[in-house]
């Protein structure tokens, strides 16, 4: 790995801000008119994304023997939605992956749905034995028979395994194992070992409920509970929950915390992913009372507020030794995803996150950033300690010290007044994505309305994506990652995240802030370039 020296960078960055403040995208560089690949343009740089057709949720994803597993809901004949499949990719480091042939496929019983899978070391499902245990997967079988003839059970849920750590399956030959025809939305089970109450636990999405269920062998399912009716977001039918403990960074408590995405329902439209944190007594999960009243008051708290994080579930079986809880998104919304401007491909995943829950004044909010891993493929870095921002429009780097489509840019912002804080990224085609801090009216934001293609969708930039803040500061954190064709930011620690994809008709070019009125300091501002070579 190699490094660009700091003082070889100290000048060009002094040079860049005193000479292209007050800079215009379309002045960004001379006028380039070379076509442009798709692949070139819209082919993220690290994200995953099929070779080829459709990709929606996230699914079955487990740790073993050193790689991490990762399903998906995928239609190969198509790159818009259709017959449901597991698709399969697997990666050592949760950032450059290698696509398996398909794991899964539909049968009589229907399309195969969102679900989850486990590695059951004890072989308590009997599919294996100690010394090779069964990978387990649970999946919502989905009727298209009975759709069309509206009978009821559309959706049960079934299971399979693995004796070859994922690569191939084998349906269980009394599926489905868990039915319940009078509910038309009952879907995407997500299983996990309580070692707390000493059970399997399950939870899927009901409707407009979750459903909690205990198995002691994976195969035979006892319900316990539900929960939702009338907490949190209702603004769509809920979807692909996770369920699982975490500990209170800096303490010995711990709680419970459910993850519940909702189609549509989200905080700036379309398709989201909220969280509720409680307690859980082995058969009923109850909110924790500080968490209900703050969800009370802002309708719902969200993993991320961006549009295109939906649908997130966490890997199972992370070693103690790791102790981290890790996190992945489908990176679109079902309010444009089968529209997007991709002919051969459909539809990325979010960067992997380590999920935190944090505890603050009496109040817990699940924090996320990205995986440490992501730093072992800095190539070059630039950086800069302390930037005092007195221009309108300063101009902070651009493509001739670094390619603007593979970055990790960190940096503090400090003296913050009463201003609006804009950060973009553009090129001389005049496309910019812009993302910052509005502190007159209390919320960050993303902007693509000039972001490039927007022609696919009216739905795709119709507003400004807004996440609310109630509590003032003057100072601040933030981390953006960016690849070809989204933008990733985190706000204090990851505390509030805010994810966007966009389609920019030639790559960015520059990164620039701009400030309305009161001047402003950026600290240890770090450009990261990464290498996937």
């Amino acid at each position: 790995m190699t490094k660009i020296a700091i003082k070889k960078h100290a000048k060009l960055l002094l040079c860049t801000i005193g000479l292209l403040t007050l800079f215009n995208c379309k002045e960004s560089s001379v006028s380039d008119k070379k076509a442009y690949t798709e692949e070139e343009l819209y082919r993220p740089n690290f994200h995953f994304t099929p070779k080829k057709a459709w990709m929606n949720d996230p699914n079955g994803m487990f740790y073993y023997n050193g790689y991490y597993h990762l399903y998906f809901q995928h239609y190969p004949d198509s790159t818009v939605w259709g017959p449901m499949h597991w698709g399969h990719a697997i990666s050592t480091d949760m950032v450059t992956w290698t696509e398996k042939p398909i794991a899964i496929y539909p049968d009589e019983k229907g399309y195969i749905f969102s679900g989850s899978a486990v590695v059951d070391l004890q072989n308590t499902s009997g599919f294996g034995s100690l010394k090779n245990p069964p990978i387990v997967a649970m999946f919502t079988y989905h009727d298209p028979t009975k759709e069309k003839t509206k009978e009821p059970g559309i959706q049960s849920q079934g299971i399979a395994y693995s004796l070859d750590e994922g690569l191939t399956w084998k349906k269980y030959e009394k599926n489905p194992v868990v039915e319940f025809p009078s509910i038309k939305d009952f879907r995407d089970p997500k299983m996990t070992w309580d070692n707390i109450h000493k059970q399997w636990l399950m939870v899927l999405a009901a409707g407009d409920k979750t459903i909690f269920y205990s198995s002691k062998n994976l195969k035979d399912w006892t319900m316990l509970s539900d929960f939702g009716k009338n907490i949190g977001a209702h603004g769509g039918v809920w979807e692909c929950p996770d369920f699982f403990p975490m500990m209170v960074e800096g303490s010995d408590e711990y709680k419970w915390v459910l993850l519940l995405s909702i189609n549509p329902g989200g905080p700036n439209g379309g398709s989201a992913t909220q969280y509720f944190v409680g307690d859980f007594d082995g058969k009923i999960f109850k909110l924790d009372e500080s968490f209900s009243k703050d969800i009370n008051g802002q309708k719902g708290l969200w993993i991320d507020y961006g549009r295109d994080n939906y649908a997130g579930v966490t890997w199972s079986n992370i070693s103690e030794t790791d102790g981290r809880k890790l996190f992945m998104g489908w990176m679109s919304n079902w309010d444009y995803a089968q529209k997007v401007p991709t002919q051969k491909w459909r539809s990325s995943m979010t960067v992997a996150r380590e999920l935190k829950l944090i505890k603050e004044n009496n109040h817990y909010r699940l924090s996320s950033v990205p995986v440490r891993e992501l730093q072992n493929y800095v190539a070059n870095t630039i950086k800069k300690e302390a930037l005092k921002i007195t221009d309108k429009k300063t101009v902070l780097i651009d493509k001739s010290s670094i390619d603007l489509t593979r970055l990790d840019i960190q940096f503090t912002l400090r003296n913050l007044k009463k201003d609006i804080y804009t950060f973009s990224l553009c090129n001389s085609s005049d496309n910019n994505i812009s993302f910052g801090i509005n502190k007159k009216d209390k919320y960050f934001f993303i902007d693509r309305k000039k972001s490039g293609d927007l022609s696919f969708s009216d739905a795709f930039a119709k507003q400004i994506s807004k996440a609310p803040f109630t509590e003032d500061f003057d100072k601040i954190d933030v981390r953006v990652i960016v690849d070809k064709t989204s933008i990733e930011v985190f706000y204090d620690n990851g505390k509030t995240v805010m994810t966007e994809i966009f389609f920019p008709e030639k790559p960015m070019e520059t990164f620039s802030v701009t400030k309305e009125k009161f001047d402003f300091t950026i600290e240890n501002l770090t450009i990261n370039q990464l290498n996937f070579n």
